[in-house]
Parts: structure tokens; sequence; C-alpha cells
């Protein structure tokens, strides 16, 4: 009877272990349609949102790849010089420094992969949008941009 209820018991718990698991995966893959406009043109990326100081600080560490839309968004609570470096990121980045109104700050092309060399904003800056390498330059991005997001 007892090894009955510790089965039992067992198959009660193991169940609710996995939906935590899987509730935390789903806030991890919280996302945002950004959009970048300049001349006309606008350009829309599907990312991920790091939200809480455990994401930023996780970001975009041991993916082997992004897709070509995709990406993460990092925004802050209130502007604030940023700086991030690429320890522990596998792939080259494009980093969009994003001022509060919208407009591009800076952009950091192609970061190297693993570097500990800070890469930081101009300015006080609102958010933060890293694209696969090279992306800027593909699709003619600037500093003349402007970026929205919609979460």
């Amino acid at each position: 009877m007892r090894i009955f209820l510790t089965a039992l018991a067992l198959s009660f718990a193991l169940p609710m272990a996995g939906c935590s698991r899987d509730a935390g995966e789903a806030e991890r893959a919280a996302t945002a349609a950004v959009t970048i406009s300049m001349a006309g043109t606008a350009h829309r990326f599907d990312v991920e949102v790091a939200r809480t100081d455990a994401e930023q600080k996780r970001g975009l560490k041991f993916r082997t790849s992004l897709p070509a839309n995709g990406g993460m968004l990092f925004p802050f609570e209130k502007p604030r010089i940023a700086s991030f470096w690429m320890q522990d990121t596998l792939i080259p980045l494009d980093m969009i420094f994003i001022r509060a109104d919208g407009s591009i700050d800076r952009i950091a092309e192609n970061t190297i992969p693993g570097s500990l060399e800070p890469v930081a904003s101009g300015g006080e800056v609102a958010a933060v949008l890293e694209l696969a390498g090279g992306t800027a330059a593909k699709l003619g991005i600037d500093e003349t941009a402007k970026v929205t997001w919609k979460e």
C-alpha cells in the first residue's frame, strides 16, 4: 500500500514540475513586433523581449543562429547609457541602440563573438535591439531610421 501511495504522489508531483518549467519557457518566449522605418521603407522583425535582469544577462548567449527576421529587444525602465559585451555569445550581432523617441543613437555592426570589449551606446537609450550580424548593412539601416515596437 505504501508503494502505491508513493507512486500516486509522484504521478501528481512530476507533471506539476513540468508545468512550471513550461511556464518559464513561455516567459522566455515573449516576443515583440519591431519595425525599423527609414526613407519610405519599413523592415519588420519578430524578436524575443528580455525584460528581467536575468533575461537581459542571458541575452543571446550560446545561440548558434538567429532567424533573418529574429533577434532580441532589451527595453529599459528609464533611459540610460547602455553597455554590452559578447562573452559566451557565439554569433556576430548588430546592436541598435534606441533613444526614447525611437531614433537610433548608434549601430554597432557585426560585434565580435566572445569579445570582452564593451560595446556602448553614445548616449542615453531606452532600448537595445540585437539582430543577426550584417542585417543593418544588408537592409540599409542607419542612424536616420526610426524604431517602434509592440509587445
